[in-house]
């Protein structure tokens, strides 16, 4: 069975012949980080402790968060276009822009913008309310197998995105039709984990940042990882699809790019703010309570694995006849 994971990695050099000095340039204005979801969403959540992190440690003094929720990202795509050129604008990036191009919901596509780091990557994790009969992923593969429509399914914030693939990947790897799935789409994880708390909806796909204040306040249980082995410490006890006897995995990933047209002293400039942000204590720990894979790489490299990406979620979302044009 193929297995998937989005975790490619790249060495990376970079010839101190092409290197501008950061120094050529520097925000005069505050530095606005633009995100496609409502507040508690886990591009919110990330940037945030972006803002804060930069700001403690006077690495960019003066930023804000931004939230552009709606249209599944394209809201936040035209304010971002509407700064063309202005680097004091950034926005973060998820898989959501390669899907949302490739199943047709959206026209964005990264050579409208410009790679500014690549982040981290990250599982997906599979929920249901704490009293649920669904104990296991066992359990919600065979009455999704029965009927694909018998339970609704919670992500955010796109029919199609990574989120809906953490679910529907293994879904479609254990025999369930997912195109007759009932799947709501949120405009954030954390509305998706609220109504999945409150017995709106019966499941729920997200990355662990949502997650974990219901699942620490008891709210929800978590049934299933995409990740290849059980994580460490107080997640040990959740099952991988693995060994729910589904042979797939899942990673997602996070990152930033700036508004197109920016020049190379700016980009210089966010490559050492990210990477002094990918190195500081704080940084790392949060990757590490959230069960993230540090994998920070600069603009250029960052460009070239989004690149690679595009093309393998093109290849998936074919597969999952979700693919509506060729890009």
């Amino acid at each position: 069975m193929r297995k998937y994971l989005f975790s490619l990695h790249f060495l990376f050099l970079l010839p101190t012949s092409t290197v501008v000095s950061a120094a050529d340039w520097k925000p005069d204005k505050p530095v606005e980080l633009v995100v496609s979801v409502a507040a508690g969403g886990n591009q919110d959540i990330t940037a945030r402790t972006i803002q804060r992190i930069w700001q403690e440690r006077r690495v960019v003094p003066n930023s804000l968060v931004i939230n552009k929720p709606g249209g599944g990202g394209n809201l936040a795509y035209l304010y971002m276009n509407q700064h063309q050129r202005d680097a004091h604008t950034l926005m973060l990036l998820a898989p959501t822009m390669f899907t949302n191009r490739i199943t047709g919901s959206s026209t964005a596509q990264l050579s409208d913008y410009t790679p500014l780091a690549m982040l981290f990557n990250e599982n997906i994790f599979i929920s249901v309310k704490a009293d649920s009969p669904i104990k296991t992923g066992r359990d919600l593969i065979e009455q999704l197998r029965r009927d694909p429509a018998a339970l609704s399914v919670a992500i955010a914030t796109a029919l199609g995105n990574h989120i809906h693939m953490g679910i529907a990947l293994p879904m479609k790897v254990a025999g369930v039709d997912v195109r007759k799935m009932k799947v709501v789409a949120f405009k954030s994880s954390g509305d998706s984990l609220t109504a999945v708390a409150g017995g709106h909806v019966d499941v729920a796909a997200s990355t662990f940042g949502t997650v974990l204040p219901h699942l620490a306040a008891g709210r929800v249980r978590v049934i299933a990882v995409s990740a290849a082995q059980r994580l460490p410490g107080a997640l040990s006890t959740i099952p991988t699809w693995k060994e729910q006897g589904v042979n797939t995995t899942f990673a997602s990933w996070r990152g930033v790019i700036g508004t197109k047209g920016i020049g190379e002293a700016q980009i210089a400039y966010y490559d050492q703010a990210f990477a002094a942000l990918s190195a500081t204590d704080e940084w790392k720990k949060d990757v590490d309570k959230n069960y993230w894979v540090n994998n920070y790489l600069p603009s250029r490299e960052a460009g070239q694995y989004w690149t690679a990406q595009y093309r393998e979620l093109e290849e998936i979302l074919t597969e999952l006849g979700l693919a509506k044009k060729a890009n």
